[in-house]
């Protein structure tokens, strides 16, 4: 689209809504906000005349303004009060007067009736320039009025986690397109679980978007999400929808999901249960040895079919024994680590703890191995009041029983 058209038609400019579904209640909780321009035969997305910078700003943002006032319009004539409203800023422009043209446009609809805590004002954080304190002074001046804050495209693009922290929004909003990319679905997954980690620490919403199929939906359900956008659940459309839309059929895929995710916690319960017991009968043949790479060699001979390596370590953390791992059904020593120290390892000393008051061994979840780079799991298993047993499980043997 020649940006002229667009300019000297801003009858043909208007807002398209998406709709996002929540997991809780299975409905539409809200809309993201889209600009189009309407042909003779087609709505077309503005979005590439909203991120062309040769575009002078002031351009930009007359448009943006266009789409919001009809959008908030059509919303005050809905006579809906409940809906969020998703509204996309360049922060960058939004800078230029201070967020003072934006919030003008905002009040003006708030004496007509528009509640400002329908408003989320949706940010790209690593799309700005400028002083992110400024961005930090203003966000704070929005809330004071209702409005909500989300910062968008988070897993799409490099982001500062601290810059997010700073902000403190209060949803997340990632995204999933490269989820649909086989070859980075790992790695790409580790990054999504260090987001919704970090979503929990700063007491942000997490809301999945480029939500396009149904295990899309089922890694973001798993993985805390709460709302859930993209075309696979609705495509924008120039008017909303049922709130009901897919209830029914949400309901039913969780169940789904549901059953999916008890099948895979249970294989987890059944496999600790085993490796317990085999400890249990295992620990008091090692005892009677002298030394704790005797009593790894021994648990290698017992258990060669189901782990690839085996140390112990004590309650701080430190290797009392060697390595003993399995390389082309050899097993072998590697004194180095020895004395090496283990406690800056996550979840560590928790474990530790737990193991020492429970007496029970504890199956790790999923995890990258730091030398392999491969997905395993690790049991570990209290040999005495001070020491505990690792046995790594790699990922052939866990593939074999796929809920693990």
């Amino acid at each position: 689209m020649d940006p002229l058209d667009i300019l000297t038609n801003l009858d043909q400019v208007i807002p398209y809504y998406q709709a996002i579904f929540s997991a809780d209640a299975h409905k539409i909780i809200g809309y993201e906000v889209l600009g189009r321009f309407q042909t003779e035969d087609k709505a077309e997305s503005l979005g590439p005349f909203f991120h062309d910078d040769a575009i002078p700003d002031e351009y930009r943002i007359e448009v943006d303004q266009v789409v919001l006032a009809k959008a908030l319009d059509y919303i005050i004539e809905e006579e809906d009060k409940t809906s969020l409203i998703f509204i996309n800023q360049n922060t960058n422009l939004l800078m230029k007067d201070h967020g003072e043209s934006l919030l003008a446009l905002l009040r003006s609809f708030e004496e007509r009736g528009l509640s400002l805590s329908q408003i989320v004002l949706e940010i790209t954080e690593h799309d700005f320039n400028g002083d992110i304190d400024q961005l930090d002074h203003l966000l704070t001046y929005y809330r004071t009025y209702g409005i909500k804050i989300a910062i968008d495209n988070i897993g799409k693009e490099s982001s500062n986690l601290d810059r997010i922290g700073l902000l403190s929004p209060d949803i997340l909003k990632i995204d999933l397109h490269i989820l649909r990319k086989t070859a980075m679905t790992q790695s790409y997954q580790d990054v999504l679980y260090s987001l919704a980690l970090l979503a929990r620490k700063i007491g942000a919403t997490l809301l999945y978007e480029d939500i396009e199929a149904s295990f899309q939906l089922q890694y973001a359900w798993r993985n805390g999400g709460r709302y859930f956008q993209g075309f696979y659940l609705h495509k924008p459309s120039p008017a909303f929808v049922p709130a009901d839309l897919l209830k029914d059929k949400l309901k039913e895929q969780f169940r789904s999901f549901i059953a999916q995710e008890k099948k895979k916690l249970l294989a987890i319960h059944n496999l600790t249960q085993c490796f317990q017991v085999k400890l249990q009968q295992l620990i008091p043949k090692c005892k009677k040895l002298t030394s704790y790479d005797e009593m790894i060699a021994v648990m290698a001979r017992e258990l060669s079919d189901v782990c690839f390596r085996i140390y112990i370590c004590d309650e701080n953390g430190f290797q009392q024994s060697a390595n003993i791992l399995k390389k082309e059904e050899s097993w072998n020593f590697e004194p180095r680590y020895v004395n090496k120290n283990w406690s800056w390892r996550p979840y560590f000393l928790e474990n530790i703890i737990r193991m020492s008051h429970e007496q029970k061994g504890i199956l790790s979840d999923l995890y990258s191995d730091i030398e392999s780079g491969e997905s395993i799991r690790t049991f570990s298993y209290p040999i005495d009041s001070h020491h505990y047993v690792f046995i790594d499980l790699p990922y052939s043997f866990l593939y074999e029983r796929d809920a693990l």
